[in-house]
């Protein structure tokens, strides 16, 4: 075995996000609530409400409306939108209620659910698109030795959305979608990715749902759009959804490796199978297409490769903790109270660590813990209304006045500063 086989396997190990999280106390699974169904502790809970915040900004802007659909569904709504019949064998086995003959499954995509939010009342032309947006947790019975730390899981939380539009309105939904990819893309730092178009399997017609024509029209929409938009992809035949075509997103990470995260889809079939229309310029019911879109893929996934392409060390805007305080003794401690409160005052995550330790042993803590920033508090700090700061990873930063000292901190861990002055990302 080579050197460098070695180093890549030794760089796999260190980079584990089981281990990590482990270590940082992000997440964990116990065997009396089930293999592949994850338990998120506070400080995992805190990167997931940052990452869901962070989307629900974008999408807010981009006009969508987020709605909140049930954990269940009745059987029959699965069978009808096709996904029992593809999905049924990974499935949980139907929930039998009191009631004789009424099964429900565990949910294992939203969609379904969405066509019936966009149904439950009447649309003009003039109303679309629609576009509807959840954090929906689904299941699926993964197999005993397929699952994987937070990457194979039996139950996991899209960030899914579904946009119902007019036919003339599907490009440019499309791209938008496309720009928002890459726009989560940028801002959780992977650069690089490759595009894949998913088609049918010509020789596997049976697989998919609805009609020749839906598919035809859909494929052939999907293929014009990367043309026109000069996006290079690959095309991979027999890796569409059941439903439609997919534009697949597969980033790369600091080893790497491949993982595919955002995808999107276009369907002509499930508006037809729900019987979803609106409302024409000339009152004629018209049938809308759907577009499914998910940037993150899922909360688990993204987190669980954000941590092994970061080793742990997540951007600063994400972490549980941005600051922590260390004053050296406890004569210090309502000096740094006072900082604390300041720092609060801008929404910035932080603690005071008031135990009874060595300064060195509190700055080692808080590198291990791989918090971003750390003030430490002593005698000329206190005397001088001074602060010291020191960056993980980077040691000592500076010495300054609290309030500038504070300034750099929030240029540093504030996202909208980071990220929001960049309205759009160009891709490359």
């Amino acid at each position: 075995m080579d050197k460098s086989t070695v180093l890549s396997k030794e760089n796999i190990d260190d980079r584990d996000h089981r281990k990590i999280g482990k270590k940082l106390k992000l997440f964990m699974f116990s065997d009396r609530v089930g293999a592949g169904l994850p338990l998120w502790l506070p400080k995992g809970a805190t990167i997931r409400n940052n990452l869901e915040k962070f989307l629900n900004e974008i999408q807010k802007k981009s006009g969508y409306e987020m709605v909140i659909t049930p954990h269940i569904g009745h059987k029959k709504l699965y069978i009808k939108s096709g996904h029992w019949n593809k999905y049924g064998k990974d499935s949980f086995q139907p929930i039998q209620t009191p009631h004789k003959g009424e099964e429900f499954l565990l949910k294992p995509m939203n969609c379904p659910h969405h066509c019936e939010i966009y149904k439950s009342q009447e649309w003009s032309y003039r109303d679309l698109p629609k576009r509807f947006s959840e954090f929906g947790t689904v299941y699926r019975y993964e197999q005993s030795g397929e699952i994987h730390g937070l990457t194979r899981v039996r139950s996991f939380t899209q960030d899914d959305a579904h946009i119902f539009c007019t036919y003339d309105q599907l490009l440019e939904e499309f791209k938008k979608v496309i720009n928002l990819v890459f726009y989560v893309f940028q801002c959780l730092g992977f650069s690089k990715y490759k595009i894949r178009i998913s088609l049918r399997d010509p020789k596997k017609h049976d697989y998919y749902i609805g009609s020749k024509e839906n598919w035809d029209k859909a494929e052939k929409i999907i293929l014009q759009l990367v043309k026109n938009e000069k996006i290079n992809a690959s095309i991979n035949y027999g890796e569409a959804a059941f439903y439609g075509p997919k534009l697949d997103f597969l980033i790369k990470d600091s080893l790497d490796r491949s993982w595919q995260l955002g995808t999107i889809q276009i369907d002509y079939n499930l508006p037809e199978i729900f019987n979803l229309y609106y409302r024409g310029k000339y009152n004629d019911k018209c049938r809308p297409v759907m577009i499914h879109r998910a940037p993150f893929g899922s909360l688990e996934r993204i987190i669980a490769i954000m941590i092994e392409h970061t080793k742990g060390k997540l951007p600063s805007w994400i972490v549980p903790y941005q600051v922590v305080i260390l004053p050296i003794s406890d004569k210090y401690i309502m000096y740094a109270k006072k900082i604390l409160n300041l720092i609060s005052n801008h929404d910035i995550r932080s603690f005071i660590d008031e135990r009874n330790e060595k300064i060195n042993k509190k700055i080692r803590d808080s590198e291990n813990d791989k918090i971003p920033y750390m003030i430490i508090l002593g005698y000329k700090e206190k005397e001088n209304e001074m602060i010291s700061l020191r960056g993980h990873g980077l040691g000592h930063i500076g010495y300054y006045p609290i309030h500038d000292g504070i300034q750099i901190i929030l240029d540093k861990v504030n996202f909208k500063t980071v990220y929001y002055q960049k309205e759009v990302f160009k891709r490359k």
